[in-house]
């Protein structure tokens, strides 16, 4: 499993939209020079994230782009929908049925099973994150994560938090 570099980028661009909020919207020259990437490539994610209602853009000399919605209102899993959609899609098994027109494997599958079973999961736990809890730091996320998983192990169960945010908040109260 990979995340593809369109989904990378657009989420880089999303959190330098993110650390910019309520201030001058953020041109595609800012945000390619400040990710080191090219301005057509940022222009291209950018177009892909207004079309999908994450960003809006503002034309003119003071113009560029900004979240529709603040930080804390946009989670991962909304943002890796539209920069590629679900990670496995309903339509896959119709792109695969080897030689055949149709997938021998219409109403037993455990291999379309397992690929549903973790899109749910991502869903579940990417939906819990947001742009403003990326926004915390990668030792704050490290951390976090770390715990979660000794407490995964402890409990024997999945976690089952709301939001990343409360669980950050948690967590910060425990040290």
């Amino acid at each position: 499993m990979r995340l593809s570099s369109q989904e990378e980028y657009g989420l880089r661009c999303l959190l330098r939209l993110a650390r910019k909020e309520a201030r001058e919207p953020v041109n595609i020259q800012e945000i390619a020079d400040a990710e080191g990437m090219t301005p057509e490539y940022v222009a291209k994610l950018m177009r892909v994230l207004r079309e999908g209602g994450l960003v809006q853009s503002t034309r003119g000399a003071g113009g560029g782009y900004r979240l529709v919605r603040p930080p804390a209102d946009v989670t991962i899993w909304q943002a890796l929908e539209v920069l590629g959609g679900d990670f496995f899609s309903d339509s896959f098994c119709d792109s695969h049925p080897g030689q055949r027109r149709d997938c021998i494997h219409t109403t037993d599958c455990s291999i379309r099973a397992l690929w549903r079973g973790i899109n749910t999961m991502l869903r579940s736990a990417l939906s819990g994150i947001t742009l403003a809890d990326l926004m915390r730091g990668s030792e704050t996320l490290f951390a976090w994560l770390a715990r979660a998983n000794l407490e995964d192990s402890a409990a024997g169960t999945a976690m089952e938090y709301q939001r990343f945010g409360d669980v950050l908040t948690r967590a910060g109260a425990r040290e």
